[in-house]
């Protein structure tokens, strides 16, 4: 279980660069414009061998009369609630502000670790400059320059140092998690398979308070259930639902082998589905797309065929996903899903021997060979599958570095061609020989 950062402070501090910086891509919008970061961003990143998910929160603003930032601070409230740890950034360039000391009298009350960051640090009187910070109330600072990475492997050692490495084998049943926005059927569908009303069900969204456990042994297959819904509601967050869904999301995900992404077939494969589904894709979890709500879809002959080739569209490249259309209040096709489940796990943990890949794909490989590259040809002589927990490949070769990503897309289609692998993340890897 990966565990969750959240990225705090009041706007326009750094906390964007920072988010970008850890996770190594430019995901956050980063503006000199205070409040750019409306929406939350969610990373993967790992440092000192230890994986973890990064939140970057918009800038809190405390007493703020502004729609926007009232809405960024009641997220900002949640993130730090489902959060493991907090990183409260602050810039030595303003100094100690009424909204850092609000921000910190907040922090010190939560029992959860709180790493002061003074960002901007980036010369030696700036380091002296930053002892103004004790006043916030915290035992010790970082001082860092999110721009350059200065002062950031230091923080990183310090944030990961206690995080868990443990894998529980006490269990090491298949776990299937059931996530999707509010009000897609999550709890109904878990009710359905299990023969009772484990779950609560309303039409009110939100009404699973906790990502809820369930062990299922029948008709031959058993596996644990987790019913994240998503949401649980608070009383002191009552408009947040998607963005809570997403954050409980997140927990669920990362302690699952395979998602069931369940949506509304009347709402449509929107945002919020895409970025669930994201999620699970950069897991490297396996994933079932389930469409729920099909009886109330008019339908004719090819009604099937078109919505399955607009789901695939909004998903590409990764299209190699099992999509089942259901009606769970009906209870058609919930146990197909459930067999999709099984054999998108089974795929996952799918072995492929060395000799087997190499008499396949090597006369493939043989016949459409790498582009070359400032006149210099690449010759892949051997390929293996590493000993990961998802699909990893390596294709040993003269010159690795000359292979771009359309062409680790080639090898990857001719390896789902191949070998069954529909459902399961795959990674390619170019080794030198």
């Amino acid at each position: 279980m990966s565990n969750i950062i959240a990225i705090v402070g009041r706007p326009n501090v750094g906390k964007s660069t920072l988010f970008n910086r850890i996770v190594k891509q430019r995901e956050a919008i980063v503006d000199s414009v205070s409040g750019v970061t409306r929406d939350r961003h969610y990373g993967k990143g790992d440092w000192n061998g230890k994986e973890f998910s990064l939140i970057d929160t918009g800038g809190y603003v405390v007493g703020s009369e502004d729609i926007f930032e009232v809405e960024i601070d009641k997220q900002v409230e949640l993130a730090i609630d489902e959060s493991d740890v907090i990183i409260f950034m602050v810039d030595v360039e303003t100094g100690v502000t009424s909204m850092d000391t609000d921000i910190a009298n907040m922090l010190r009350k939560i029992d959860k670790p709180v790493y002061l960051v003074i960002n901007k640090v980036d010369n030696s009187g700036r380091i002296n400059d930053a002892s103004e910070f004790f006043e916030l109330g915290f035992d010790k600072y970082y001082p860092i320059a999110s721009i350059n990475g200065f002062g950031t492997g230091d923080l990183l050692d310090a944030v990961v140092k206690d995080f868990s490495d443990d894998v529980d084998l006490s269990d090491n049943l298949p776990k299937f998690a059931v996530v999707g926005r509010p009000n897609a059927g999550k709890s109904s569908f878990i009710n359905a398979l299990i023969g009772e009303e484990r779950n609560i069900v309303t039409e009110i969204p939100g009404t699973t308070r906790d990502s809820i456990h369930t062990r299922y042994n029948r008709f031959g297959f058993e596996f644990n259930l987790i019913d994240t819904a998503g949401i649980r509601r608070k009383s002191k967050v009552k408009e947040n639902l998607e963005f809570y869904s997403v954050m409980r999301s997140v927990r669920a995900i990362e302690y699952s082998d395979v998602c069931l992404i369940i949506y509304d077939v009347s709402r449509g494969f929107d945002s919020q589905v895409k970025n669930i589904f994201w999620l699970c894709e950069r897991n490297k979890k396996g994933i079932v797309i389930i469409v729920n709500k099909w009886d109330l879809v008019e339908k004719d002959d090819k009604s099937t065929k078109n919505y399955e080739s607009q789901i695939r569209k909004e998903i590409e490249p990764f299209v190699d996903v099992p999509i089942i259309f259901t009606s769970i209040i009906n209870k058609q096709r919930i146990f197909k899903a459930i067999e999709a489940a099984v054999t998108v796990y089974n795929n996952r943990s799918k072995k492929i021997k060395t000799k087997e890949l190499n008499d396949v794909l090597l006369p493939i490989i043989a016949k459409y060979p790498p582009p070359s590259n400032k006149g210099k040809y690449v010759k892949i002589k051997y390929i293996t599958q590493l000993p990961t927990s998802h699909p990893q490949f390596a294709f040993f070769c003269n010159l690795p570095q000359y292979i771009k990503e359309p062409y680790k897309r080639f090898l990857e289609n001719k390896i789902r061609e191949n070998f069954d692998l529909n459902g399961a993340q795959i990674d390619i890897y170019m080794r030198k020989k």
